[in-house]
């Protein structure tokens, strides 16, 4: 947990109204992270109290705990103060701004939510950011960065952090010298308010797809929890996809309340206010894009493929447009912008296949990522993860079988199901695909992963493109209760060499 060096912290008395003289200089809900002078929120867990932790909390230097009815039962008497409130999460967000300073009100505060390329649209965001001398943050899927550089720290979410690790961390950028946040902003960390202590100069929507309903109870749900981030309350402009049917939705609804700026954004139609003129891919997969924002022409060479990554960087250039920076100036830095395991080029040489990694798993993100790749022939190896999920295994693999000639179905993280069955699953989807629209494509049960990512080489020549798809950045595969070295650009140059090894005589 990064924490900033010189806290700002707050007193019992202002937090709570008592106990005066008590200073609390941090906030965590883990006990594995508390620290001297932390308040120590204890939250209802799906098998255990977060109570049942209270003294280890204390042990380790917590001066108050914050809980519900049931936490303090489990607590029972201890040497201190113990507040109880009827929702302990919902106070907690406020109470870590507090202690930490508000530090989202001292930075340009980015958020981007959907289901699909909130990472990617980050990354653009900070690389036109710091192409005109902007200090950024990243927060998301990735990690934290400050600067392009990936900070070490401990993690206990995804995507969008709890709120204490949220906020000071905000308060570790601020005292870093970072003066913008481009922050990742998940549907689980809308609907568990992880964020609600900030009001973000401008989010951002990408689109809506099938997702995450282990979580969230239904479609509708998953929706309106990243709904729930474009009101006034929670942002000052809103920046939308229009090309999305939700994203259309979503327009009205804001439109329709009347108090919060929208710029919408579109690939192609010229109703939208930042859309695209032109485009042209460059034999290497980049895209040189003519965009128009509202009055303007924008010019720029986006270095990732495929049109919805044009669709990320005109969301990119719109919120910085909405943000009041330099668009001119800021879209010189997509030209050179990677983001790990998002369209990642793997770099085999010459004489060798165009190879990328994605993170794409879910049915809408692998037809986009095959759509993006510059050529005719294209082959994918693609899998599926256990213990999520399991209707999005068959439309993923139908995405496939329409958009490759070759699909060789592997293990994705199987977790604690059978392996096998899932890709069953996921072949079943790709056949059911092939049967129907009469489709051209070898399907192929390729096993384990390395052995499929080895067969997808094996069988491409140069010119042909290959998507490895589903762990993108990831470094490890989750096997039952173990996680396992693995990442798959790494894996990709290993067995390239050994297919290079394998012919020299």
């Amino acid at each position: 947990m990064l924490r900033p060096k010189s806290r700002h912290g707050a007193s019992l008395v202002e937090l709570f109204g008592t106990n005066p003289g008590v200073q609390v200089r941090g906030i965590t809900a883990d006990s594995r992270l508390a620290g001297t002078g932390d308040l120590y929120v204890a939250l209802p867990g799906t098998r255990h109290h977060g109570a049942s932790f209270a003294p280890e909390a204390i042990a380790a230097g917590a001066v108050a705990i914050l809980t519900d009815q049931a936490g303090r039962r489990v607590i029972g008497p201890v040497d201190v103060p113990v507040f109880e409130v009827a929702d302990p999460r919902a106070a907690m967000a406020g109470l870590a701004a507090r202690i930490y300073g508000c530090p989202s009100s001292s930075l340009r505060m980015l958020a981007v939510t959907g289901t699909n390329g909130k990472t990617t649209t980050t990354f653009l965001v900070d690389a036109a950011l710091r192409a005109s001398r902007h200090r950024v943050g990243i927060i998301g899927t990735i990690g934290y960065l400050l600067d392009g550089q990936l900070l070490a720290a401990v993690r206990n979410t995804v995507t969008t952090p709890e709120s204490p690790e949220l906020q000071a961390f905000l308060a570790y950028l601020l005292e870093a010298g970072a003066d913008s946040v481009a922050m990742e902003v998940s549907s689980h960390a809308l609907a568990l308010g992880r964020a609600d202590a900030i009001q973000f100069d401008v989010a951002a929507f990408t689109n809506f797809g099938l997702d995450h309903l282990d979580f969230h109870r239904d479609e509708e749900s998953y929706f309106e929890a990243k709904a729930s981030l474009f009101t006034p309350a929670r942002t000052r402009h809103a920046v939308i996809n229009v090309d999305d049917l939700r994203g259309r939705e979503l327009v009205n609804r804001i439109r329709g309340g009347g108090q919060l700026p929208v710029t919408t954004v579109s690939l192609d139609s010229p109703g939208a206010d930042c859309s695209a003129l032109s485009l042209r891919t460059e034999p290497d997969g980049r895209v040189r894009v003519i965009a128009r924002l509202k009055a303007d022409t924008v010019e720029f060479l986006l270095g990732l493929p495929g049109e919805f990554n044009v669709r990320n960087a005109l969301t990119c250039i719109a919120m910085l447009d909405a943000a009041g920076v330099n668009v001119q100036l800021a879209a010189e830095g997509l030209a050179t912008a990677q983001v790990p395991g998002r369209m990642q080029r793997v770099d085999l040489g010459r004489q060798a296949p165009l190879v990328y990694v994605d993170f794409a798993h879910t049915p809408q993100a692998v037809a986009a990522a095959l759509a993006a790749l510059p050529s005719k022939r294209r082959i994918v190896v693609l899998g599926c993860g256990g213990d999520r999920d399991p209707n999005k295994r068959g439309p993923m693999g139908a995405a496939a079988a329409a958009g490759a000639n070759i699909v060789i179905i592997t293990d994705d993280n199987p977790r604690h199901e059978v392996p096998a069955e899932i890709r069953a699953q996921v072949r079943a989807g790709a056949e059911a695909a092939r049967r129907s629209a009469d489709l051209a494509v070898e399907l192929i049960d390729g096993g384990d992963r390395r052995a499929a990512i080895r067969q997808a080489l094996e069988l491409a020549e140069p010119g042909d493109a290959v998507a490895v798809l589903g762990k993108g950045h990831e470094p490890g595969q989750e096997i039952g209760d173990r996680v396992l070295p693995f990442d798959d650009a790494s894996v990709v140059v290993e067995e390239w060499a050994r297919r290079l090894n394998k012919g020299s005589p």
